[in-house]
């Protein structure tokens, strides 16, 4: 029997999801499992995740903390400088 872990592809051990599901998760600890998810997410666009993550979420729980912590992400992702190879190819 498969266990449910969400909606998203790109949260596929369903870190993300179980974050909303933790009575009592703190600031802290839903920055520790967001950087776990960032770290083993696939190549792509952050800015698009971070946005998919919000779509799934905020609705539903928009004082949680993780849904700060992604709005943190998303403030974080844009202001990035790009350089290096990253400045030169296309996305």
């Amino acid at each position: 029997m498969a266990v449910f872990k969400g909606n998203l592809e790109i949260d596929p051990r369903g870190m993300i999801y179980e974050a909303y599901r933790i009575e009592g998760v703190t600031l802290e600890e839903c920055r520790m499992i967001f950087l776990d998810w960032a770290m083993n997410t696939p190549v792509g666009n952050m800015q698009d995740f971070l946005n998919q993550l919000l779509t799934e979420y905020e609705t539903d729980n928009p004082d949680h903390p993780m849904t700060d912590v992604i709005k943190e992400g998303q403030k974080s992702a844009k202001s990035k400088r790009r350089g290096g190879r990253s400045s030169r190819v296309a996305d």
